[in-house]
């Protein structure tokens, strides 16, 4: 029974990941990680 518990609990969290992260597709939030990536590596790192 432990096991199913198990089973449910990380099948849920899956799902909800995976809602979480098409939830950021559809707010484009890709494009503002991707910016601040690119601010990290110009400004803290001093690349380019």
């Amino acid at each position: 029974m432990e096991n199913k518990k198990k089973y449910i609990v990380r099948t849920t969290i899956i799902i909800i990941s995976g809602v979480f992260i098409l939830y950021g597709f559809v707010r484009n939030e890709t494009e503002i990680v991707r910016n601040k990536a690119i601010n990290i590596c110009l400004e803290c790192i001093g690349l380019g």
